[in-house]
């Protein structure tokens, strides 16, 4: 793809086994509104957010170890210029014949009611069921009002120990090792709108010196929203969800480097047990649905004051690398948040990468590491406060390092610095706790909303600080 290049009026995908070819539509249009006006009414639509997984859709993507998987995510929050040249399979569209086996599971244990989240269950399970991963976290991010859980989950369990003991295969295993999920270079235009998909940084690059008010797009889990809600017009969309340098998870002794386009599920699963508060953060991050869409670089391009991620990110002093046709640079996490919505960012820039050190301050004998994130549910929420440590500690459990990160007390994602440099140089004590709690108290001037008071969210800052003290004292 080339700048000049003449954008194609065509967008085409796989739906259900056919090949769909759309003319002249929005491609900022989102996928379960398609579905719904061309009538695949078995994909519901429910919050239209993506907290309910009622519109939940597979689509055959990339996984974490490089080989074609099937994905479950939410349509409601996929525009339909991210799927061109890809599969999407929808609750009609995997019966092969009869019913597939997670949909025998589900009528042979009245896991339906009303039926409506019915679908959007069945396709999680679809996709859990060739992952071999068929549990709780499977259907994490689809809600029931009429059933309960224990049919459900009663499907799951058939389903696993049947296919333990069958090992069948089917047509969509059999795609699976057939399948070509690379996805090509994309220039089109429709509806007084334009929708790139480049696959390498200089073209991003070129893209954003040709159109400087462009509006990027990753996994679109949060920009969808305003497509879904709002229905924002957006003229110029560029995706980076192809581009190769924005897609690799490079690890050495020293430090680990993650591409801004590399979806939340992905980090999951690569970086597990490395650094365990952000394994613990996104556990808590959304749904499957969502970390399978969501990227590291959306979460912190967003510059959202209430994001998951950032205050991991800075209790680990990440940096940030950032590029644009005249070169790269790399600042701090910490200093890429300017202001409510509002980042470092120059014109023509694009997030690259975030690089975490895995080394520990000199003369650390132990390092304790946490996150906590306190919403109205357990997962699949917005926080209300979200709060990360790291301390490092001597022979003697003298603190030598520490960073305390939160979100959700400020206009953005914010370090308690007066209390870190408190910390150093004291003993990691209940003395020492007590000492920071007025600091603490005093360190934020966070607001009131719908979702807690300033006051409350003043005692979560104390509270949390103290609950990671009890954890690991």
């Amino acid at each position: 793809m080339t700048v000049n290049q003449p954008p194609a009026t065509q967008l085409t995908f796989t739906l259900n086994h056919k090949t769909i070819c759309l003319k002249d539509i929005s491609p900022s249009m989102t996928l379960l509104e398609y579905l719904r006006q061309s009538g695949y009414t078995g994909t519901k639509e429910g919050c239209g957010d993506g907290d309910c997984g009622a519109c939940t859709v597979a689509i055959l993507g990339t996984g974490a170890d490089g080989k074609p998987h099937y994905q479950a995510v939410n349509s409601c929050l996929i525009p339909l210029g991210a799927i061109a040249d890809r599969e999407v399979l929808t609750a009609e569209g995997i019966t092969n014949g009869q019913l597939h086996p997670v949909q025998t599971a589900m009528v042979q244990t009245g896991g339906s009611q009303c039926g409506y989240c019915t679908p959007g269950f069945i396709m999680s399970l679809f996709a859990a069921y060739y992952d071999g991963k068929l549990d709780d976290l499977c259907i994490e991010g689809n809600l029931c009002r009429c059933t309960g859980y224990l049919p459900i989950r009663r499907a799951a369990q058939m389903v696993a120990e049947t296919q333990l003991a069958q090992q069948v295969a089917d047509p969509f295993s059999e795609k699976l090792t057939t399948a070509t999920t690379r996805l090509p270079d994309l220039s089109y235009s429709g509806r007084d709108q334009q929708f790139y998909r480049p696959t390498h940084l200089n073209q991003v690059l070129d893209l954003l010196q040709q159109y400087p008010d462009a509006t990027l797009v990753a996994g679109a889990t949060d920009l969808g929203l305003e497509m879904s809600w709002h229905r924002q017009h957006y003229p110029i969309l560029i995706s980076l969800e192809a581009v190769e340098e924005l897609k690799s998870i490079a690890q050495t002794e020293a430090v680990v480097e993650i591409g801004a386009a590399v979806p939340l599920s992905h980090i999951e699963a690569t970086l597990h047990g490395i650094f365990p508060s952000l394994d613990e953060m996104l556990h808590w991050f959304a749904a499957r649905q969502v970390r399978n869409r969501a990227t590291l670089g959306g979460n912190i391009g967003t510059a959202s004051p209430i994001g998951d991620l950032p205050p991991v990110l800075l209790a680990l002093d990440a940096e940030i690398k950032l590029a644009s046709a005249t070169g790269e640079r790399s600042i701090p996490l910490a200093h890429f948040f300017k202001g409510y919505r509002q980042t470092e960012l120059q014109p023509g820039e694009v997030i690259v990468s975030v690089k975490i050190s895995r080394s520990l301050t000199p003369g650390t004998t132990r390092r304790l590491a946490q996150s906590y994130k306190i919403g109205k549910r357990g997962t699949d929420d917005i926080s209300i406060v979200a709060a990360s440590f790291v301390i490092d500690l001597d022979s003697e459990n003298r603190i030598l390092h520490a960073r305390l990160g939160y979100g959700g007390v400020a206009a953005t994602p914010i370090r308690a610095v007066q209390v870190e440099e408190m910390l150093i140089g004291q003993y990691w004590t209940p003395e020492t706790i007590q000492a920071a709690r007025s600091l603490l108290r005093e360190a934020f001037t966070p607001l009131t909303d719908l979702r807690g008071s300033a006051e409350y969210r003043k005692l979560l800052v104390v509270n949390l600080f103290e609950k990671f003290f009890v954890e690991f004292q």
